[in-house]
């Protein structure tokens, strides 16, 4: 990534004055509300503004600390809805927007492990630590403590190691290494009666990605088929789901959240709560790419199917005809998750 430089569709803001755009956004709330999605969607984000504003003067930074958390909860008060959700994530930092996903996906009825593999099986060591961080801070515990108390078996150890961020980050690979590995998941699941999925976790979880993608293609070499189908054929349930995903984040991270994203939007429902998410997360990232995976892999524009995929849920939800392009409703979340995707 770095080689090719930046690869998000949001970035910074030269020359921003966070004060003046809490009166923008403040105009915006009072109903001039062509203002709302121009601002927040075409900054970096509120919070890098008011950080740039606060470098050099304690007086700024208290000031704008200050105007910033009166700007929340206008803002929550003002809006609702998806489009709340979507406007609130964008007010957090990555770490803290993860850490609040993470904390969501654990607390309540249910467990949303979907959720749990791709914060974590997508996340860089460093992003993991800033996580672990955040997560102790707000949530008053550790966050291997809280997928402990949520999860279980495999599937537990898996989300456990993705959580330490103690993946090795070296290019140089090893080819004899490479075979050597691609050798021990062999042995730990198509040539043996039954699974070692400790292994699998021991390997996937801490080698290199260069050096995974040289221990995957020894394996297809060595077995006949991609890792993929191997895992598909040893593991099921979220542990399928679980290595699968880190898999995938190791060949083509891009590829990924295209396919995350195509699937969020497909079938009986759109799940909005992916769709903001990965949306938010890697508009700073690698949207553009995301970008060219999904054409690739599916034919249409991310752009596109956005747009398709909100009109429909307003057009569900209010049970009435709607004209495509007259009076569409659901222009602030259309719009603005569209933007970040530009």
């Amino acid at each position: 990534l770095s080689q090719r430089g930046f690869r998000g569709t949001i970035r910074d803001f030269p020359g921003a004055d966070p004060l003046k755009d809490v009166e923008v956004l403040r105009k915006a709330m009072k109903g001039f509300g062509e203002y709302m999605d121009r601002d927040l969607s075409h900054r970096a984000s509120c919070r890098k503004l008011f950080a740039a504003a606060a470098v050099n003067d304690g007086f700024e930074l208290f000031q704008a600390c200050f105007h910033f958390q009166d700007l929340i909860k206008d803002l929550h008060s003002e809006l609702s809805g998806d489009f709340r959700k979507l406007v609130m994530a964008t007010l957090k930092s990555p770490a803290e927007f993860d850490a609040y996903e993470l904390n969501s996906a654990i607390k309540g009825a249910g467990t949303d492990e979907a959720c749990l593999i791709e914060i974590l099986s997508s996340r860089s060591n460093a992003e993991i630590k800033e996580i672990n961080r955040i997560y102790k801070q707000e949530y008053k515990k550790s966050l291997e403590d809280a997928i402990s108390g949520d999860t279980s078996g495999h599937f537990r150890r898996l989300l456990i190691s993705l959580a330490q961020g103690n993946r090795d980050e070296r290019e140089a690979v090893d080819i004899s290494l490479a075979k050597q590995d691609a050798q021990s998941l062999y042995a730990a699941g198509e040539n043996k009666l039954g699974t070692d999925e400790s292994k699998f976790n021991a390997i996937l979880c801490a080698r290199s990605k260069p050096h995974l993608r040289a221990v995957f293609l020894q394996y297809q070499q060595m077995c006949g088929r991609d890792i993929e189908k191997s895992i598909g054929r040893e593991m099921s349930g979220d542990l399928e789901s679980g290595m699968l995903a880190v898999v995938k984040c190791i060949k083509n991270t891009p590829a990924y959240f295209a396919e995350r994203l195509y699937k969020a939007m497909k079938g009986a429902g759109t799940k909005d709560k992916t769709l903001i998410r990965i949306m938010v997360s890697r508009s700073e990232v690698d949207m553009l790419d995301i970008r060219q995976e999904y054409v690739k892999n599916y034919g249409k524009s991310l752009y596109t199917d956005i747009s398709v995929s909100i009109f429909v849920i307003y057009c569900i939800s209010n049970k009435q005809p709607s004209s495509w392009m007259d009076d569409l409703k659901p222009t602030s979340t259309r719009d603005f998750v569209r933007q970040r995707s530009n």
